[in-house]
Parts: C-alpha cells; structure tokens; sequence
C-alpha cells in the first residue's frame, strides 16, 4: 500500500507501507494490502505502520480523514509528527503543546487588548454623541 500523509501546507510523508493500525471514532483499526476501501474519520492518537522494510514507525496524529481506495491510503490531517518510538514521540508532542499553549496565551492577549480598545472607542464615540445631540 502507499501511504501519504497530507498535512494542510505539506505532504509529510508518503511510504510504501506493508500495514497501517490507526484509531476513529468507533475504535482501532489495521489494515492490510487488501483491505476493501473505505473511509473513515480519524481521532488524535497515534497511527502506526510498518514499512517496506517491516520497520514500525509512529505517527501521532490530529483529527482527520482516512480514505482508502485500491492500494492507496490518504490521511489528511490538521497536524501529524513522526517519532522513532513512542517514548520519543510523547516527548516530541508534549513538547509541541507547550509550544502551542504559549501561543494560545499570547494569541489571547493580543485578543483581549483589541477588544478593549474597539470597547474605548466605542464608549468614547458614544460620549461624545451624546452631547452632540443636546
């Protein structure tokens, strides 16, 4: 099977696989070569395959689509990271959520700064409309 991994500004990793395991909404999965084709949606977990070379390789994945159609299997999704074991990638994505909860708080307050000054503004527009008007 190949596989490809589509991430929104890139393509990840696409690898002929032997077998892909990933999790959706109703539980785990495997697939082999000859799996019928389907699709289904996936939710954050890992993904797991074993490549041509019969090598496991971990994928810690975002929600996303899975499609399996003939010999080629896509999954897109919003973030995806690869590590050589699971030790190393739990490290690699809790690493990446601190990263990403910095953000979130920076993100936040820049948000509420905006915020309160489009409020000023409007509380400082409607004073001085009021007076226009008397």
């Amino acid at each position: 099977m190949n596989l490809k991994i589509l991430l929104p500004t890139e393509v990840l990793l696409e690898t002929e696989v032997q077998q892909i395991v990933a999790e959706a909404e109703n539980g785990c999965f495997a697939m082999l070569p000859h799996h019928i084709d389907f699709v289904t949606a996936l939710v954050p977990g890992v993904l797991s395959f074993k490549s041509a070379q019969g090598e496991e390789i971990f994928l810690a994945v975002d929600a996303g689509i899975l499609v399996k159609c003939g010999a080629e299997v896509l999954v897109s999704t919003r973030n995806a990271v690869q590590g050589a074991d699971l030790e190393t990638l739990h490290q690699t994505v809790e690493a990446q959520f601190k990263n990403l909860d910095e953000r979130e708080k920076q993100a936040r307050a820049a948000t509420a700064k905006l915020e309160a000054g489009f409020i000023r503004g409007f509380v400082e527009m409607g004073g001085s409309s009021r007076e226009t008007l008397r």
